[in-house]
């Protein structure tokens, strides 16, 4: 990997919005430095081969029966969220230390870096990542993770075709009429007002969120998985990409904070919308057995039993 792309890559994953990568133009909304240039902007592997985001077909996924359950290391502690920040292209969210996962057919343990999103224009514009039979859903959320044994060194990560493992979830509308729900997205988007501005972050300590207050609903056991690439310059094919089935649920009002709230620089500059990637060539996918979330539901089930005795 070349100096340059090397520290975009890095500037993007970890720290603030502004950097000296900043000489490679890359940006959703303008004509000359959209997704469609990428390819000519960051040449080494905006172009490649296996880049991300995918179509996911759900009847062409191939089971896999080594696609095991995860093990998520302090994802249920509040004090996980450390500060979250406008970078310009995104709302990112950084982590404090000891946060990891494991298992899930991963060659070692990752560490969980930070999670960002991206989103369209409201509820009404789709604007996840990923697509799953060719829907599109409102938002997704991406928590970056890096192989352990790099002690969080991104560059050795985005050299390595296995050195990050992306967890994607998808975001849909809640259903009914419901506002400010669920409580932890109410507590999250409260902050957006915070950082409007480009490169303007604040930090999360007093918050009291988990990784898993965020994710309800999401059974963990069940996902797709395919390798890819980041989905933004310089595209680093790098990244082993699960994408859950079960989708986070997230009222309307909440969905569309993020495409009214936070701005491409300052204050005069345009509002941040539809920072997505289009849709790569497909890749080979594969997925959990149907086991996993059997196992899941009769657990449920059995839990409800229990419950109903006491």
């Amino acid at each position: 990997m070349n100096w340059l792309g090397a520290v975009l890559t890095v500037c993007v994953l970890v720290s603030s919005a502004r950097c000296a990568s900043d000489a490679i133009p890359w940006c959703y909304d303008l004509p000359s430095c959209s997704d469609s240039t990428w390819a000519t902007i960051a040449t080494k592997f905006c172009n490649g081969t296996r880049q991300s985001p995918i179509d996911i077909v759900s009847g062409s996924a191939q089971s896999d029966s080594s696609l095991t359950a995860f093990k998520f290391d302090n994802y249920d502690i509040t004090t996980s969220l450390k500060s979250i920040t406008n970078t310009g292209k995104t709302v990112k969210v950084n982590f404090n230390s000891n946060i990891k996962i494991s298992g899930g057919g991963l060659s070692e343990d990752y560490d969980s870096l930070q999670f960002h999103l991206h989103w369209g224009n409201g509820a009404a514009v789709p604007g996840s990542e990923h697509t799953v039979n060719g829907k599109r859903y409102p938002m997704e959320l991406h928590i970056v993770n890096s192989k352990a044994s790099f002690n969080g060194d991104t560059t050795l990560a985005v050299a390595d075709g296995t050195g990050l493992a992306a967890l994607g979830f998808l975001i849909e509308e809640m259903p009914g009429d419901a506002t400010g729900q669920p409580a932890s997205w109410k507590k999250l988007t409260t902050y957006l007002t915070n950082i409007t501005n480009s490169g303007e972050s604040v930090s999360l300590s007093g918050a009291g969120i988990s990784l898993d207050d965020l994710l309800p609903g999401v059974n963990r056991s069940s996902y797709y998985r395919y390798l890819g690439s980041l989905t933004t310059p310089s595209c680093n094919e790098a990244v082993v990409w699960t994408v859950f089935k079960d989708k986070v649920q997230v009222s309307k009002d909440l969905i569309d904070l993020f495409s009214t709230t936070v701005r491409v620089s300052n204050t005069s500059a345009p509002l941040i919308i539809n920072n997505f990637r289009r849709i790569q060539p497909a890749q080979s996918v594969t997925q959990t057995s149907s086991t996993s979330k059997t196992c899941y539901s009769l657990g449920l089930m059995a839990l409800s039993v229990l419950l109903g005795k006491l």
